[in-house]
């Protein structure tokens, strides 16, 4: 019994350990892909006053990386175990947070 309660400790620490390289691999891909996303929005805006109407495309990318930031701090902040990418899975929806 005392042997499963020290490796459930150890795994926690190592998992703890775990994202010091998760935040700063995944903190240097958000910082570049948060460029990209000001780029994008300052292009849907432009093609807002053109045309009128949003650009779905760059809708869904911006999506795609509001979603990855949510994943990284969720992993960051202890809110969810699921690692976020490039560690795990590339999310492209918000998953449910009940574990």
């Amino acid at each position: 019994m005392e042997k499963r309660r020290k490796k459930k400790r150890k795994i926690k620490a190592e998992e703890v350990w775990m994202r010091i390289p998760v935040f700063i691999i995944a903190g240097i891909m958000l910082y570049v892909w948060g460029f990209f996303v000001l780029c994008f929005s300052l292009a849907q805006f432009i093609i807002i006053l053109i045309d009128d109407k949003k650009n779905k495309e760059l809708v869904r990318l911006c999506r795609l990386f509001n979603i990855q930031a949510y994943d990284f701090m969720n992993y960051i902040t202890f809110v969810s175990e699921r690692r976020p990418f490039p560690f795990g899975h590339f999310q492209k929806s918000v998953p449910d947070l009940i574990e």
